[in-house]
């Protein structure tokens, strides 16, 4: 009872470290234009490798970004893209923030 293989054990930690590089990890992308759009950002990613989503925060009644956004990658590639895009200026704005999307924050958050 009670009494595990501890070679599987370390066997499953092992394949859950490399998976994890495998595994889409989403980002946060601060200090876009206000014409950004899906294009442009996804350009800007697709360097680094393959951009699986974008999500712009749009402005209702514009329609125009609303300066940030969310784009998901796969682990090795997002940082990559972290490393490469975090501090470069598109299009002759703010510098980019880029960096992995915090759960706690979105956590408990509501629209006004």
């Amino acid at each position: 009872m009670g009494s595990r293989d501890p070679l599987r054990r370390r066997k499953a930690v092992l394949f859950f470290a490399l998976t994890e590089d495998i595994r889409l990890k989403r980002m946060f992308v601060g200090n876009l234009p206000v014409n950004a759009t899906e294009a442009s950002v996804s350009d800007l990613f697709s360097k680094f490798g393959t951009v699986r989503s974008i999500r712009l925060v749009t402005d209702v009644f514009t329609g125009q970004c609303r300066g940030f956004g969310f784009v998901e990658m796969e682990g090795h590639e997002a940082r990559a893209a972290i490393a490469g895009l975090d501090g470069m200026n598109m299009q002759g704005e703010k510098p980019l923030r880029v960096r992995f999307e915090d759960p706690k924050s979105i956590r408990g958050r509501r629209r006004r």
